[in-house]
């Protein structure tokens, strides 16, 4: 017997034979397909969507005309990024085509970012320059002035490089007494920031030099951007030593040039704004002496002149000495005949001043017949005989001595 089978049974049959992959399999097959064909890509786009939630990762969108793409740039890649990514900012970034397994979306895994059209350095230099500017470090008014002499000047460079030759060999040739201590660091590499700032920070605490040099020789941006980093400006402008700067050639700036108190084009210039020539300080010593002279001469002069004129003024001093003694017994005689008429005078008054007291002395109006009757016990003056009833006491003054009564009997008038 024959058995015929149905029509869809081959198909079944070939279903069953074929592996079947679930979404994550499906998924994890593309993200290695993609980041074995993308495992290192240039990419140019503007930055949109950008988010930094509190891990610090960046996540953004990278977007032309037509499409887009998603992008992540890892904190541990950030801190080689030199400027402020920023919403809308055209950018290139470098990295590799990964696949985001939970939601199946490819994206971009960022390792390195620069500003389209700018470099990355160049846009790090002029955002924290804005921003340094903007707090004041660059204010002229809390610049420090150089010694005109120092005791000691500090150098903070590298021993080895051309800046330290240059710089020792125009202070010998300026002042060959003149004491220097060099603080050697590096001046390029993850090592030279710390090492910067810690030489600035040590010759402050020690208080050991009057002026400090930093800076170094020549080269390309990136080879000086250890004195455009923050932490340096920040360390020259808390110095309390004046700061020379003198970083590359003339045409070089750095933001150390911006925050230190003198900005030198070399570092051989450094050394000749810092130490003046015996020679020229002899000549200003002199110029500062034959000022001084011309100045005491001119004020002898005009005192010289003062005091002749004060003796025109005076004549013969001896004469006026006798005019003055003369005039001293004038006035004291006038002062005596003044004395005795006022003693007069006064004396006259206090004649008169002492009648008129003996006139108002009640003892005196007793002695011509008065009295003066109070109540006993109370005390008071007796001014009517209203004031008094039969039988009461009465005390009586006379002009000598007292008369105690009992009132009899009163009449009024």
């Amino acid at each position: 017997m024959n058995l015929i089978s149905a029509p869809n049974s081959t198909l079944r049959t070939d279903i069953m034979q074929t592996h079947i992959l679930t979404v994550t399999q499906l998924t994890h097959q593309i993200k290695d397909l993609l980041e074995g064909a993308f495992p290192d890509v240039w990419v140019e786009g503007e930055v949109s969507n950008l988010t930094v939630p509190q891990s610090g990762h960046a996540y953004f969108t990278l977007k032309d005309e037509q499409s887009q793409v998603k992008a992540v740039l890892f904190r541990s890649a950030q801190r080689h990024l030199k400027f402020t990514l920023q919403h809308g900012m055209q950018v290139i970034c470098r990295g590799h085509v990964s696949v985001y397994e939970p939601r199946g979306e490819y994206q971009v895994i960022v390792d390195y970012v620069e500003p389209r059209g700018i470099g990355a350095l160049q846009k790090a230099f002029e955002e924290l320059k804005a921003r340094l500017e903007k707090e004041g470090l660059f204010a002229r008014e809390r610049k420090k002035p150089l010694p005109l002499l120092p005791r000691r000047i500090g150098i903070v460079t590298s021993p080895t490089g051309a800046a330290i030759r240059d710089i020792l060999r125009v202070i010998k040739r300026r002042h060959p007494k003149m004491e220097i201590l060099i603080y050697p660091v590096p001046v390029q590499g993850v090592e030279a920031v710390p090492a910067i700032v810690e030489a600035v920070q040590y010759f402050n605490h020690e208080q050991n030099v009057d002026v400090m040099i930093v800076g170094r020789g020549g080269g390309s941006l990136e080879d000086l951007w250890a004195f455009n980093e923050e932490a340096v400006a920040r360390a020259i402008f808390a110095s309390r030593i004046p700061v020379i700067s003198a970083v590359g050639h003339e045409t070089d700036y750095t933001i150390a040039d911006f925050v230190a108190d003198l900005r030198a084009p070399t570092p051989s210039a450094a050394a000749e704004m810092v130490v003046e020539s015996e020679a020229h300080l002899r000549e200003t010593v002199l110029s500062f002496e034959s000022r001084l002279v011309s100045s005491i001469r001119q004020e002898l002069e005009q005192r010289k002149a003062s005091v002749q004129h004060a003796l025109r003024l005076l004549a013969d001093p001896r004469k006026r000495l006798e005019q003055f003694s003369q005039r001293v017994d004038e006035l004291l005689g006038r002062l005596g005949l003044g004395l005795r008429h006022h003693v007069r005078r006064d004396r006259a008054l206090l004649t008169s001043l002492s009648g008129a007291l003996d006139h108002l002395n009640p003892l005196g109006i007793l002695s011509r017949g008065y009295s003066v009757t109070r109540s006993v016990p109370q005390g008071a003056i007796i001014k009517s005989a209203a004031e008094v009833s039969e039988g009461d006491l009465l005390r009586t003054t006379l002009h000598q001595g007292e008369v105690v009564s009992r009132v009899e009997k009163k009449l009024l008038s």
